[in-house]
C-alpha cells in the first residue's frame, strides 16, 4: 500500500492506493486529522478494490468528513491509474455514482462526472425553491450583496454567483455563512463567478469543509452548468482558478466532462496512521 502526495491545478491531495487490501480502509475523522497534521491536504483519497469497477474512490475532505464528490480527485486518481496500469478508459465507483474517464492524447485524464442534478431536492435545499437562480441573497461587509445564484449538484452541492470582479469579493468572510445556511441541509460549496467571455471564466470557490481552495473541478462543472442556465455562458468554456486552468464541458449526452493539470509530488509515509 502506497501514499502520494498530488494536486489537480493546485487542488492538494494525499493520495492512498490500498487496491488488494481485503478490507476496506478504517478512516474516522481522527484519523483523517492525524494525517492532514502530518501532509497538509485539501482532501484525502483512497483507492480500494471494487468487485466490478478499476477501483473505488472514496473522498474525506480536510476537516475529516467523508463526501460524495471531488472532480479534481478523480481526476488525479483517474491519471495515477492511467500512469500504472496502462489502458485507455477505466471506471471508479463512488459515493456520488460512477465515474469513467479516458486518456487523452497529451497523456491527461478527461473524467465523466455524469449528469448535474439541479431539482431542489436532488441538491439538496431544504424548501422548494427554482435552481436555476434561486431567491437567495448575501450582504457584503463593506455594503452591496449577491443575489440569485444557480445550484447545482455534481454529487455535491453548489452554489455559483455571478460576479464583476472576483478578487473584490471577501469570499473568507461570507463563505461559512454561505457554506453552514438553513437553506442547504448538507451544507454547500459556494463558487464566485466572473465572466471573461463566451467560453471562458475566472472562479474562485469556497469549499465545504476545506475552506478556500486553489480549485475546485466539481466548483468549475457547477458553474458552467450554473452560468450557461441562466444564458450568460456556452456549454463549453475553460475555468481559471487560483491554482491554473481547467476544461469544462457539458456534452449534449447531458454528461459533464472535466480536465486539467495533474501533478504526482512524490510518495508520502503515513506509517502508523494506517490500519
Amino acid at each position: 500500500m502506497k501514499s502520494y502526495a498530488m494536486n489537480g491545478a493546485g487542488n492538494a491531495f494525499v493520495l492512498i492506493d490500498a487496491r488488494g487490501r481485503s478490507a476496506p480502509l478504517s478512516l474516522p475523522a481522527e484519523r483523517v486529522a492525524a494525517i492532514h497534521a502530518r501532509h497538509a491536504f485539501d482532501q484525502l483519497l483512497t483507492l480500494e478494490t471494487h468487485p466490478v469497477e478499476t477501483a473505488l474512490l472514496r473522498v474525506w475532505n480536510s476537516d475529516g468528513g467523508e463526501v460524495g464528490a471531488c472532480g479534481n480527485g478523480a481526476r488525479a486518481a483517474a491519471w495515477l491509474l492511467f500512469e500504472q496500469d496502462g489502458g485507455e478508459t477505466l471506471s471508479m465507483s463512488s459515493r456520488g455514482g460512477r465515474l469513467t474517464a479516458r486518456r487523452l492524447e497529451d497523456g491527461r485524464a478527461e473524467v465523466n462526472l455524469g449528469r448535474p442534478r439541479l431539482s431542489w431536492r436532488n441538491i439538496p435545499l431544504s424548501r422548494d425553491m427554482d435552481t436555476e437562480a434561486l431567491d437567495y441573497e448575501v450582504h457584503l461587509p463593506g455594503g452591496g450583496r449577491l443575489t440569485r445564484p444557480g445550484a447545482v449538484s455534481m454529487g455535491n452541492p453548489h452554489v455559483t454567483f455571478t460576479v464583476s470582479d472576483v478578487s473584490a469579493i471577501p469570499i473568507a468572510q461570507i463563505g461559512p455563512m454561505i457554506e453552514h445556511d438553513i437553506l442547504f441541509p448538507q451544507r454547500v460549496n459556494a463558487g464566485f463567478a466572473e465572466i471573461r467571455g463566451s467560453d471562458r471564466i475566472r472562479l474562485r470557490v469556497w469549499e465545504r469543509g476545506a475552506g478556500l481552495t486553489q480549485a475546485c473541478g466539481t466548483g468549475a462543472c457547477a458553474a458552467v452548468v450554473a452560468l450557461h442556465r441562466q444564458g450568460k455562458l456556452g456549454r463549453a468554456a475553460e475555468v481559471e482558478v487560483d491554482g491554473g486552468r481547467l476544461g469544462v464541458r457539458w456534452a449534449e449526452d447531458d454528461d459533464v466532462y472535466l480536465t486539467g493539470p495533474v501533478e504526482l509530488e512524490g510518495e508520502v509515509d503515513l506509517g502508523g496512521l494506517l490500519s
